[in-house]
C-alpha cells in the first residue's frame, strides 16, 4: 500500500515496502485531473530516488493548502445521538432525510493535528467526543484522490445546548486530526471500509467499538457533489464524511486520554488529549478595557 505523508522537515514522500521517494506537494497535486496526478507519483515511484524510511518517525498532518471541511448526521447513530444530547432532535431527523446533507467547515491546513499529536477538548465543555470518520481528499475538480483517516473531536455539552452553537462545538484548537498520511484511492481497498476507535486511559480501554462506510445514508460522491456546489477548492480539499460511532452519554474525553482512530485498509491515527482553551471572561475583560479607555491621560 501506498501512503503519501507530510515528513517533519514539510517534504512530501511518497512511501511503500520500507522506502520513500519525495514527490510534489499535495496542493500541487490537487490541482492536477486525477489521472494526471497518479502519473507524477507513479513516475516518481519508478525514477525517483529511493530512500529507506523508519515507519514510526514522527509525521505532520498530511495537508498543505487545504481546508478540512466535514459532514455531519450521515449515519443513524449519529443522528440518534446528536438527538439524545439536544432538545431540537426533530433538527436532525430533517437533516438526516434531506436531500441536502450538513456540511460544516472544520479547520484550515494550518490548525490540523497530526498522527501522534494532540487533540483537545474546550475547557467550558463536559461532555466531549472523539469522532473517527473516513477523509476523503478531493482534487480541486472534485475527484476523489485518497482517503485518510479523521477525528472531528467535538464538544457535545456545546451542541447539545443549542444547535446554532455549532461552529463553537467543532472548531477550536486542536479539534481537529488526520493521518497519518494519504491513502491513493488506486491503491485503497474498494467497497465498504471499516472504521475502529478505542479511548484509553491509563492503559486500560473505556471506550472501544467499530462500523462500516457501509451503514452511510450517503455516498461519497453525494457528499463531494454537494461540497463543490457552491465553493471552489483551488488547492484541493478534505472532506470528513460523519461518524457512526458515537460514545454513549457516560463517556467523555479528559485530558491524558489516548484516541485511536482505524479506517482498515487507510491506516491508524493515534492522539493524546489534552484540556484547550479558558473559561471565558468577557465581562471583566470588557470593564477593564473601558476603564482604560474612560481613565484620564497621565499629564
Amino acid at each position: 500500500m501506498a501512503l503519501l505523508v507530510r515528513t517533519t522537515e514539510d517534504r512530501w514522500e511518497l512511501r511503500e515496502g520500507g522506502t520513500a521517494v519525495e514527490v510534489p506537494p499535495l496542493r500541487e497535486l490537487l490541482a492536477l485531473p486525477l489521472q494526471e496526478a497518479r502519473a507524477v507519483l507513479e513516475e516518481a515511484g519508478r525514477t525517483g530516488a529511493a530512500r529507506a524510511v523508519d515507519p514510526d518517525a514522527a509525521v505532520l498532518a498530511p495537508v498543505d493548502a487545504q481546508e478540512v471541511w466535514a459532514a455531519g448526521v450521515t449515519y443513524q447513530r449519529s443522528r440518534d445521538g446528536r438527538a439524545e444530547e439536544s432538545d431540537h432532535a426533530d433538527v436532525y431527523d430533517l437533516v438526516y432525510d434531506a436531500d441536502r446533507p450538513e456540511i460544516f467547515f472544520k479547520a484550515t491546513a494550518g490548525r490540523v493535528v497530526g498522527h501522534g499529536g494532540a487533540v483537545g477538548v474546550r475547557v467550558d465543555s463536559g461532555w466531549d467526543v472523539p469522532e473517527p470518520e473516513v477523509g476523503l481528499v478531493l482534487t480541486s475538480r472534485g475527484e476523489l484522490f485518497g482517503y485518510v483517516p479523521g477525528d472531528d473531536v467535538s464538544s457535545r455539552t456545546i451542541e447539545g445546548e443549542n444547535p446554532l452553537y455549532l461552529p463553537q462545538a467543532k472548531v477550536y484548537d486542536r479539534s481537529c486530526a488526520l493521518g497519518p498520511g494519504v491513502v491513493p484511492v488506486w491503491d485503497a481497498p474498494q467497497g465498504p471500509l471499516g472504521l475502529a476507535v478505542t479511548i484509553e486511559r491509563g492503559g486500560t480501554v473505556v471506550y472501544e467499538d467499530t462500523t462500516t462506510t457501509a451503514a452511510m445514508a450517503r455516498t461519497f460522491e453525494e457528499l463531494a457533489a454537494w461540497l463543490f456546489a457552491g465553493l471552489e477548492h483551488p488547492h484541493g480539499v478534505v472532506l470528513l464524511t460523519g461518524t457512526g460511532l458515537v460514545p454513549p452519554a457516560d463517556v467523555t474525553l479528559q485530558e491524558g486520554d489516548v484516541v485511536t482512530v482505524v479506517v482498515e485498509g487507510v491506516g491508524r491515527l493515534t492522539n493524546p488529549v489534552v484540556t484547550v482553551g479558558r473559561q471565558p471572561a468577557v465581562r471583566a475583560a470588557w470593564d477593564t478595557s473601558q476603564e482604560a479607555m474612560s481613565a484620564p491621560a497621565s499629564t
